[in-house]
């Protein structure tokens, strides 16, 4: 019965992730809520953190499994043809890896502290509320609609950005998908551009920080059958949600703006603080 009752909250984690990594509502956020919700717990410390990376890194494999063709491309024309060094996959990767800097450098400086203060229902209320106030102000300013056309090609100037806005992510609450879509929006891009930059930056992003992290608590030898089991289920469901998830979400950008999201962080924000100061976590 024990085991059956994890696996069916690793299920239900599993479609949080699934639902939350690329919308611009924060799934380490609302991870972090359900986690407390449902008592998603065990006697080994480290696991519930360990287990939040694979199951958002099941997520990102759907980026990987949806956007195939693209990123075959840019291994196969890696280096700069007739087509020139613009459309090369050299300066496509070149560009994520420039976005990724700001982040590793924040994350190497701050990681264990964000971990340490800031992984609380209280912070992800406020920062749910606050970020939503940001996306409504930031599309209002900067969304461009004439743009949804325009190919994924990113400067390095815009690349940076993204990138420094990226880093306002390890405030958990505030959203990686928010953040460099709006940050997309500041440098001049579509949101269904910078949306798919966002997609193809967390590649590399949380594959990076899921086998840090991973490496970092010890990995896998210290976990029981069931915690290992429940690991397998929330990879696989938030995966075969993300599929879905992603079309869905892109579609939706090219007709309708961002702020029915935002309107969402906010009720929920509220709805998270009614549930601490009614001792449901």
């Amino acid at each position: 019965m024990d085991f059956l009752l994890f696996i069916l909250k690793s299920i239900v984690l599993g479609i949080v992730e699934g639902i939350s990594e690329f919308l611009p509502i924060s799934s380490t956020g609302h991870l972090i809520i359900f986690q407390n919700l449902l008592h998603f717990e065990s006697s080994n410390p480290h696991y519930v953190e360990m287990y939040t990376y694979v199951i958002q890194l099941g997520a990102i494999m759907a980026v990987v499994l949806l956007y195939w063709k693209k990123i075959k491309d840019t291994v196969v024309n890696f280096f700069p043809g007739k087509a020139g060094y613009e459309k090369s996959g050299l300066k496509f990767w070149l560009m994520i890896a420039l976005a990724c800097v700001p982040g590793a450098v924040l994350g190497i400086l701050f990681d264990d502290l964000a971990d340490k203060y800031l992984f609380n229902y209280v912070t992800v209320a406020i920062t749910l509320f606050l970020g939503a106030i940001w996306m409504i102000y930031a599309e209002n300013r900067f969304r461009n609609n004439n743009l949804t056309k325009q190919k994924l090609s990113v400067t390095p100037r815009q690349a940076l950005i993204i990138g420094a806005f990226q880093c306002l992510a390890i405030i958990p609450g505030m959203s990686r998908s928010a953040s460099t879509i709006i940050g997309g929006w500041v440098s001049g891009l579509s949101t269904v551009v910078a949306a798919e930059f966002s997609f193809f930056l967390a590649i590399p992003v949380m594959f990076g920080m899921s086998f840090l992290k991973i490496a970092k608590l010890g990995g896998f030898s210290t976990l029981t059958g069931t915690e290992i089991s429940a690991l397998i289920t929330g990879f696989i469901v938030s995966f075969v949600v993300a599929v879905a998830v992603i079309s869905k979400f892109i579609s939706y950008l090219k007709k309708k703006p961002m702020k029915g999201f935002a309107y969402y962080r906010m009720i929920f924000a509220v709805v998270v603080i009614a549930a601490g100061l009614l001792k449901l976590f």
